[in-house]
């Protein structure tokens, strides 16, 4: 299928989302057109916006400023002519696969005989011929999306939007689903003239997209556009496909240039100083990164889409990692590769003690709110300190999600490195164990 010039059959303009009465942005000025005959991805980490702005296209939340244009609709009743497939499936439990694959043209008011007879094709046009009858619980997780890929077809969208359509699923079974959707698009059995997809998966937006735009976080907005001219079917062999891979993490990774070497680092984070927001990152991830990237074959410095295949990680689980191990100064994503410091490769042949007094220090020097911390357990003659105190410290700068995964991850990293002790029980720091 190859991509008209004619108009386009969306775009938005100018669109924002705001979020609590300060009216944080979620999405910030996103522009985008999209037309017939192509995929588009929405590539970015989780909270990026890209559910967001989807959910806006599809009418199932309203923006606070700027607007969707679409230029086809149901001729019956002039709704925008688009139909979605989610992550988690949405199956109505108690109906059975027909049943559900039948909603939407009900919802049309579709002839009950015509429906049937377009279900039927549609559960047969996805591969689940003879599961009609069968109800959710009887299917795999493939096979539930299947029926939901089925019951957004079967309506003959002109636009198919897809939240993380395979998110949820296994490697294998997510593979398989990306391919028969790939040639039922270019077959043209689905009657479908566009697809906007949201994912987190690199590889697996270079492997279905024509465009790719890359999104940026706090707020989202478009960071860059790449385009995919690679002929079907891709090869993620391919150097031409690995070297898109490498380009589209250097985009995500990518910081103003003009910034100092030594606010970069800090750069990946909103907010600054004590209210810098911190990813709910393990000691034990950053500790296994650094070994593994000190490690033979890569011996100081990493690919991070070949870190990202090796140990199986999302781009939403791989960069946070990253980013961390910068912020921390063991480390720096340099484009599409992560090196260690030299305290990176001294932290990776340490003993335990060493490397807890390692942490320590850097906490200290570039994590405020652990120097903060720290400081009022030393400054108080109880040496105690309610973590509400710093919970509410966090929430006049930002969401109270944010404050309490920020709290969450520093409480760990400071346990880890004995700079404070913390017991849940009582919500409560103090210098118990203190280094």
């Amino acid at each position: 299928m190859t991509v008209s010039t004619a108009e386009p059959l969306l775009e938005v303009a100018h669109l924002r989302h705001f979020y609590g009465t300060r009216r944080a942005p979620v999405i910030d000025d996103v522009n985008l057109a999209l037309s017939e005959g192509e995929i588009v991805g929405l590539l970015g980490r989780s909270g990026s916006g890209k559910s967001t702005l989807l959910r806006s296209i599809a009418g199932l939340i309203r923006p606070d400023e700027g607007e969707v244009r679409f230029h086809r609709a149901d001729a019956s009743d002039g709704t925008p002519d688009i139909a979605m497939v989610f992550q988690t499936f949405a199956l109505f439990p108690w109906l059975t696969v027909l049943e559900n694959v039948e909603l939407g043209l009900e919802a049309r008011h579709v002839a009950a005989d015509i429906r049937r007879e377009r279900a039927i094709a549609a559960i047969d046009l996805i591969g689940l011929d003879g599961f009609e009858n069968a109800y959710p619980k009887e299917l795999s997780g493939g096979m539930r999306q299947r029926v939901g890929l089925a019951r957004a077809i079967v309506v003959e969208p002109a636009l198919l939007l897809l939240d993380e359509p395979f998110s949820a699923l296994d490697v294998l079974t997510a593979d398989t689903l990306r391919t028969d959707l790939l040639d039922l698009w270019f077959e043209g059995r689905m009657g479908v003239k566009a697809m906007l997809i949201v994912t987190h998966n690199i590889e697996e937006a270079v492997q279905l997209c024509d465009r790719i735009l890359v999104f940026s976080a706090n707020p989202g907005r478009v960071a860059a556009e790449i385009k995919v001219d690679l002929p079907h079917p891709r090869d993620r062999l391919d150097p031409v496909f690995r070297a898109l891979v490498d380009d589209v993490y250097a985009r995500m990774t990518a910081r103003p240039a003009s910034t100092p070497a030594y606010h970069r680092a800090e750069s990946h984070f909103a907010g600054s100083g004590i209210t810098m927001v911190l990813p709910r990152v393990s000691t034990n991830s950053l500790s296994g990164m650094i070994e593994e990237v000190e490690g033979t074959p890569h011996n100081g410095k990493a690919s991070l889409a070949v870190l990202a295949e090796d140990n199986d990680l999302e781009v939403d689980e791989l960069l946070p990692i990253a980013e961390a191990l910068q912020l921390l100064r063991f480390g720096e994503v340099r484009g599409a590769q992560f090196v260690l410091s030299a305290a990176g490769k001294r932290y990776a042949v340490a003993e335990v003690d060493e490397r807890k007094a390692m942490f320590a220090a850097a906490l200290m020097a570039h994590v405020p709110l652990a120097g903060h911390i720290r400081r009022i357990l030393d400054e108080r003659a109880s040496h105690t300190a309610p973590a509400r105190r710093f919970r509410d410290e966090l929430e006049d700068h930002m969401s109270e999600e944010y404050a309490d995964e920020t709290l969450r991850t520093v409480t760990l990293w400071g346990r880890f490195a004995e700079l404070f002790a913390y017991d849940e029980d009582q919500d409560l720091f103090s210098l118990e164990n203190p280094i």
